[in-house]
């Protein structure tokens, strides 16, 4: 399969490949280098690339829906307004990625490592981060209802304004989070559950 001169397949080397906008549904892209490339607008609806490198790239406003990106490496990616409806996450390094407004609904988000992560006014409801790590991470008028943040490290996160409705924060640990004006009514919590000092706990 060739995309602008590109030859698409499995363990391709793509770094800083210029495939903005470019049509790549349901291509087998697994293991391929697309570090630093542009993939602006791209399509890449149910596309698999599983661990990928995908270091550096920018996906902004790339459609994404369903795609296969389990153990991928996106660290300091673009996937600003990007969709990762239904999207396989898991296992995948998004450390310093820009998620910002990001729709990430029913997307698969365990043990993923969101380190510094800025998902600001991200669509996350209902979305399973089990295990997932957010340290330091901005989730500032995130949309979290009903997500799954049990066993998730959520400490030095920035969740102000945050929708945490129904949440699962069994075992989660928002140590020194900034949890100012979110909502947390009827979020789920135990005694393992750790709130920043002094945090008023909510009710159970």
């Amino acid at each position: 399969m060739i995309v602008k001169n590109y030859e698409i397949k499995p363990g391709a080397h793509l770094r800083g490949a210029g495939l903005n906008r470019a049509n790549l549904e349901s291509a087998n892209l697994s293991g391929s280098n697309l570090s630093k490339a542009n993939l602006i607008g791209a399509n890449l609806r149910y596309t698999n690339l599983e661990r990928a490198n995908l270091n550096g790239a920018d996906l902004t406003s790339a459609n994404l829906i369903g795609a296969n990106l389990r153990g991928a490496n996106l660290k300091e990616s673009n996937l600003g307004r990007a969709d990762l409806t239904g999207a396989n996450l898991s296992h995948t390094d998004l450390s310093g990625a820009h998620l910002i407004g990001a729709n990430l609904l029913q997307a698969h988000l365990r043990s993923t490592n969101l380190t510094n992560s800025n998902l600001s006014e991200a669509k996350l409801a209902g979305v399973n981060l089990l295990q997932a790590c957010l340290i330091r991470a901005n989730l500032n008028g995130a949309d979290l209802t009903e997500s799954n943040l049990s066993h998730t490290d959520l400490s030095e996160t920035d969740l102000f304004q945050a929708c945490l409705t129904g949440a699962n924060l069994r075992s989660a640990n928002l140590n020194d989070a900034d949890l100012d004006e979110a909502n947390l009514n009827g979020a789920i919590w135990n005694n393992e559950t750790i709130f920043p000092k002094e945090f008023p706990q909510p009710e159970r």
